[in-house]
């Protein structure tokens, strides 16, 4: 690419100089062909002619055809149909020869727009870069609505372009301007627009949702007609220039701060173009009177999802896990969003509430669900410490009871029983509770004495603890000894001698 100033320099030696075109080129240090595509652009017809021939003449015919048909066709493609046909050139010469060819469609003129006070408003995102937050990389979008009578401009900045953050930039918008203009112009954005085929177009639900509370007509411009919300498109470039350029901020809510200011003082203090006698403040004046009223109640904006509830208590919402009581574990729950909070429910009943965030892989946590979780894990712990040691030994239970009148520690105690019934098996520790309950000493240490006597009585040595797998199919096996007594009643059988 060249600058104006070249251009103006080569058009200025050719005409008024008389250089020759190699001279010219010679001279300014640029190849021949662009001087020639100057002089194409500026109607003259020499720069079409060629001084010498050139691999493309005998192709000049098929490319005027194709590009008469169609004048779109990017180079390459054509490149590509020329190669096929035998061109032997290169693609970067090829280019600069197609652009002196080219037909050049007529400039179009635009009827100025004019527009009646509140009548109508654009509205676009503008992309400024990108925002890190902790390990997360945000995309940084300015939401802005500009009012077509008066040009005043409303900009709030967001971490994303998604549909909450669009209701969000209208509502705040219509608070700050008092009003809602008659019509919106939209682009033809996702937001806006589901799908569209000529003039039958599918509207965002959730938009129609917001019009509808407002009392206002979303209305696209034409594919590819982006003059037709100009006045937008400016104000993003007044934005990005004006505003955004080299400005400092702390976060997401100083650079709104600054931004709000701004659209109500420099922004708003600009001469207006169409009365440069005028500000655009003292127009605002004139059409905020004429706005839509806004209802009494604004519109919902808050975000509501479906989550799911895995094995732990946990559910993952913008990159980030925010806890939930045990008991919703393999559920599934709604979630709420705000720009600042995070609410979860299980129907009507709110279960927890969390402070949003912008970072990336974060646990937040309320710390009564965790305590909650750590005593319930506890107490499953103790009771089936307490159901094994029934289901071996049932009269454990009274030696249990006893030991709760006493006010000794049941924990302790099932953990000490537990032990003995490892090393010793169930049915010794069957007949060692039964005794120290017949001689109302209800203590471990009493069961284990007479399991150690029962044992130096019967010459036994000292049993020696057995480590089992930790495996609770193992380690919470349980097998039930049946009584012997009824194989006394069994005749013997008959020797058959």
């Amino acid at each position: 690419m060249i600058g104006k100033d070249v251009e103006a320099r080569i058009l200025r030696l050719y005409h008024a100089e008389r250089w020759r075109i190699t001279t010219i080129a010679r001279q300014l240090g640029l190849h021949h062909s662009t001087v020639r595509r100057v002089l194409a652009h500026a109607g003259v017809p020499q720069a079409l002619s060629l001084t010498r021939s050139s691999m493309i003449d005998p192709y000049l015919p098929l490319v005027r055809e194709i590009l008469e048909k169609y004048p779109e066709l990017r180079a390459s493609r054509l490149y590509d149909m020329l190669c096929a046909r035998g061109y032997p050139g290169r693609p970067d010469h090829f280019r600069h020869l197609i652009a002196l060819h080219r037909p050049r469609r007529p400039a179009e003129a635009y009827l100025r727009l004019r527009t009646l006070r509140a009548e109508q408003g654009q509205v676009d995102w503008g992309s400024f870069g990108t925002q890190r937050i902790g390990r997360a990389e945000r995309r940084l979008s300015a939401f802005v609505l500009v009012l077509s009578y008066s040009r005043a401009i409303f900009v709030r900045f967001f971490l994303d372009q998604r549909m909450p953050s669009f209701l969000r930039g209208h509502v705040d918008a219509f608070t700050h301007f008092a009003g809602c203009p008659r019509i919106l112009l939209y682009d033809n954005l996702k937001s806006a627009v589901l799908e569209r085929s000529g003039d039958a177009i599918r509207f965002h639900p959730e938009l129609l949702a917001l019009a509808s509370h407002y009392r206002f007509e979303p209305r696209p411009v034409a594919p590819a007609r982006g003059n037709e919300k100009g006045r937008v498109e400016r104000a993003i470039q007044y934005i990005r220039h004006a505003f955004f350029a080299a400005r400092p901020f702390r976060d997401l809510d100083d650079l709104n701060a600054q931004a709000l200011a701004w659209c109500t003082g420099a922004a708003a203090q600009r001469r207006s173009p169409e009365d440069p006698e005028r500000t655009v403040h003292d127009l605002l004046l004139e059409e905020r009177p004429l706005l839509l009223p806004l209802p009494e109640v604004p519109h919902d904006t808050d975000e509501s999802v479906a989550v799911s509830v895995g094995k732990q208590p946990y559910v993952r919402f913008d990159l980030n896990d925010y806890s939930v009581p045990h008991t919703q574990v393999r559920r599934t729950l709604r979630l709420v969003a705000s720009l600042s909070t995070v609410r979860i429910f299980d129907g009507p009943t709110l279960l927890a509430t969390h402070p949003r965030s912008y970072d990336r892989g974060q646990v937040i946590e309320d710390a009564a669900h965790i305590a909650d979780l750590v005593t319930h894990k506890r107490e499953s712990k103790a009771h089936r410490a307490t159901d094994r040691l029934t289901r071996s030994v049932p009269r454990s239970r009274e030696l249990l009871e006893a030991l709760a009148q006493r006010g000794a520690p049941l924990g302790s105690a099932t953990a000490a029983l537990l032990r003995l019934l490892d090393h010793h098996g169930p049915a010794e520790l069957r007949i060692a509770i039964a005794e120290v309950l017949e001689k109302d000493t209800p203590h471990p240490s009493s069961v284990r004495v007479v399991l150690e006597r029962r044992a130096s009585e019967r010459g036994l040595l000292p049993a020696l603890p057995v480590k089992l797998p930790d495996d609770p199919r193992v380690r919470d096996l349980v097998v039930t000894p049946h009584a012997l007594e009824r194989y006394d009643d069994v005749p013997e059988e008959e020797d058959r001698d």
